[in-house]
């Protein structure tokens, strides 16, 4: 942890996951914090309307899980005692990637699943704890205010009075973060300042979710903690079974190319015989919805080229989803949002410690190469995968593109039976390696040898039978 500087005033935009790490690193370098939400904060795990993914399957991956307890010392193994389930991978799943199954086998990652309720509720804990955030609910930004210099100098804020009216007024900061999510008005307020808006990148698998929560069937053995079915061009249904707290799991099942899943209990258990396996539909043949089924739509791969701009106003940060957004479907955003918020931290700790320990001016334009980069790692993965789908995008792709998906693909038959391509695959996924670790020359070498199976069997997964998880309760 870093002193605060002597004085200073940031705004964080949104207590969205991305808001709460961006002010707890905000509070290391400014003498005070104020958290700006729209909603009014529930002090249990619980939905609400700013996070209306909240609803659906997640996941916290290896970079996500450390980059948090950077963060906040302690806050994962809080998490497990929580009631948050730690899933080796891939030994305690059953994954059937494009290719096939994959082995299982004893690999270092391990991914944490629960709500995402749970998961905001302990940060939110964590971060009241620090003594010079202050918190503003019920309160949105209607814009920037700006500086003389060109720069900001706060924002406008509108916020709901106790007699359902709304008071506006001027908030004045040295910094202002804009974590407002998919739904960000950052190009609007941009272009209001006299500055040019981003170019957009964006790839659509034209997805759509429905999750319910269910209660295990009682006399259901199982070898197994989590399923995850991914789609194919052909078979574009996706299907994901997570353990949660409770003993219950969350099950996601997706539809792509403009299908929608059904939101009702009997037609969302049909939905899932359609997937490539039955596996999924088996397990949920006999388990008890307790949920009403929660559907979702906007999760296309969305990246806004901030960092592209050539004039940037001083003292403006924008993160998290407003910066990049990804299709759900791959679970990077949490570990996304942690990852820039540990980046920013030190890109912030390093400006100070030239500067005499005072923030410089520029430091905000400079900020977004970090930003950026985290972006585009998870970037690499989610909208070059989705690319693939030929109504994901406009046109013929270009030849390193296409290149690029060929060998991807050969690459998802290798991984269902080489540990060593699988264990890279998986560094990539849970960010803890850049992308190119699967062109690495053995990678390559056994991505030309190609796989050992010649013939993909869907129907039977591979068994672990050294593990039985029988009406486990985490």
């Amino acid at each position: 942890m870093t002193a605060p500087a002597a004085g200073g005033h940031a705004i964080v935009l949104g207590a969205s996951l991305t808001g709460l790490v961006m002010a707890r690193v905000m509070a290391d370098h400014v003498e005070r914090v104020t958290l700006i939400e729209r909603d009014t904060l529930p002090d249990r795990p619980a939905w609400r309307r700013g996070v209306p993914q909240a609803r659906h399957t997640h996941n916290l991956l290896a970079a996500g899980q450390r980059a948090l307890d950077e963060l906040f010392p302690g806050l994962t193994g809080q998490l497990r005692t929580a009631g948050m389930v730690p899933v080796r991978m891939p030994r305690d799943m059953l994954l059937l990637v494009a290719g096939g199954w994959v082995n299982r086998f004893d690999g270092p990652h391990v991914v944490l699943t629960g709500t995402r309720d749970l998961l905001d509720h302990h940060v939110r804990f964590r971060l009241r704890e620090i003594p010079n955030v202050d918190w503003l609910e019920a309160t949105e930004a209607t814009g920037l205010l700006a500086a003389d210099d060109g720069g900001v100098a706060g924002v406008r804020v509108r916020t709901r009075t106790a007699g359902g009216g709304t008071e506006e007024s001027d908030l004045r900061a040295d910094l202002v973060v804009d974590a407002t999510g998919r739904t960000s008005q950052a190009a609007n307020w941009l272009r209001a300042l006299g500055y040019d808006a981003p170019e957009e990148s964006v790839v659509d698998p034209r997805t759509s979710y429905a999750t319910c929560v269910f209660e295990p069937g009682p006399d259901h053995r199982r070898d197994w903690k989590c399923i995850l079915i991914q789609s194919t061009e052909r078979e574009p249904r996706q299907g994901i079974l997570n353990p949660i707290e409770g003993g219950r799991w969350m099950v996601s099942v997706t539809g792509m190319n403009g299908e929608r899943p059904p939101h009702d209990h009997d037609g969302f258990v049909e939905f899932a015989r359609g997937l490539r396996t039955p596996v999924l539909y088996e397990a949920l043949r006999t388990a008890t919805p307790v949920s009403p089924v929660y559907g979702s739509g906007r999760t296309e791969n969305r990246r806004r080229h901030y960092e592209k701009l050539s004039r940037w106003p001083d003292r403006f940060i924008v993160a998290g989803d407003a910066f990049g957004s990804f299709n759900p479907s791959y679970g990077q955003g949490i570990s996304v949002a942690a990852r820039t918020a540990v980046a920013v931290g030190r890109a912030m700790a390093a400006a100070r410690e030239r500067n005499g320990g005072r923030l410089p001016a520029g430091l905000a334009a400079r900020l977004r190469k970090p930003i950026a980069a985290e972006v585009n790692a998870a970037w690499a993965l989610s909208a070059a995968a989705d690319s693939g789908y030929p109504w994901a995008r406009e046109g013929r792709q270009p030849l390193p593109d296409r290149l690029a998906g060929r060998y991807m693909r050969r690459l998802l038959r290798v991984v269902t039976d080489d540990q060593r391509a699988a264990t890279a695959l998986f560094d990539m996924t849970h960010l803890v390696a850049p992308p190119t670790v699967v062109f690495r020359p053995g990678i390559v070498a056994a991505v030309l040898r190609g796989p050992r199976r010649t013939v993909i069997d869907t129907v039977t997964p591979p068994a672990d039978r050294g593990l039985i998880f029988e009406g486990e309760r985490s």
